[in-house]
């Protein structure tokens, strides 16, 4: 669901004790929702060092796991992190999502049909050695940190009360915005992205006010209902009200 708020509705300032003077606000990719599957990879890499077995390929010996559970699982984790970064489940989609995987569920149990699923899962069998687990999570899990904790660091929306900036590392650009009158809306109404993948993330939607109105998106902000009760409080501070007087 999507919630906004004016300055009409603020909370009240932040005590001088605080200290809290600026919030920094990072747009992340949806690579940052790929965890899963470099997660998922390297605990396949240890199973398949632990219960696997070694087989000639050529001139050398591969470990494989023998189970058909393994590759499967991994490919599964795979192909629904693709779905889920690629399509969006929003707000009646998404519980109805929920409610044909609910329904699906009880129909195969009810007919009993999970056991004949369950003996054609051997024809499904995915064996995957253990080298593609290592090389392919860790290239993920490289592209990963990279993405979150570099990449999405090189533009990002600062928030001081009074005035909303938003920076470019690179070249050192800055807009800058008057927050008297704006308007936040956060957006977190992808079950799947937001919430299973994402630990809380959403969108975060900005109106401004002013002869030039502007509507500013800002995609996939981390914890982002905490990001928007502070916002609300900052914004709401005249950008003098705590400053000490010159003496």
């Amino acid at each position: 669901m999507a919630t906004a708020s004016t300055l009409q509705d603020q909370q009240p300032p932040f005590p001088p004790e605080t200290g809290l003077r600026e919030l920094r606000i990072y747009s992340h990719s949806t690579l940052f929702y790929w965890w899963p599957v470099w997660v998922t990879g390297f605990i396949m890499a240890f199973v398949t060092y632990l219960g696997g077995r070694q087989v000639a390929v050529g001139n050398a010996l591969e470990w494989y796991h023998p189970g058909p559970n393994v590759g499967l699982i991994f490919t599964m984790v795979l192909f629904l992190t693709v779905l889920i970064t690629n399509v969006t489940f929003r707000g009646l989609s998404s519980v109805v999502v929920v409610l044909a995987i609910v329904l699906v569920t009880v129909v195969l149990a009810y007919f009993g049909w999970w056991e004949e699923i369950i003996r054609w899962l051997p024809a499904f069998s995915v064996h995957m050695n253990l080298g593609f687990y290592l090389l392919f999570s860790t290239l993920i899990f490289v592209l990963w940190v990279l993405a979150t904790f570099v990449y999405d660091r090189f533009s990002y929306w600062t928030v001081r009360p009074g005035q909303m900036t938003h920076n470019y590392v690179l070249g050192g650009a800055e807009r800058s915005y008057d927050t008297q009158g704006m308007v936040f809306e956060k957006i977190r109404q992808d079950l799947f992205r937001h919430w299973l993948l994402g630990f809380g993330s959403g969108d975060l939607r900005i109106s401004t006010m002013g002869a030039k109105r502007e509507e500013i998106y800002v995609p996939n902000v981390l914890f982002v209902e905490s990001k928007v009760q502070l916002i609300q409080r900052m914004i709401a501070e005249r950008p003098n009200q705590f400053a000490t007087p010159a003496v």
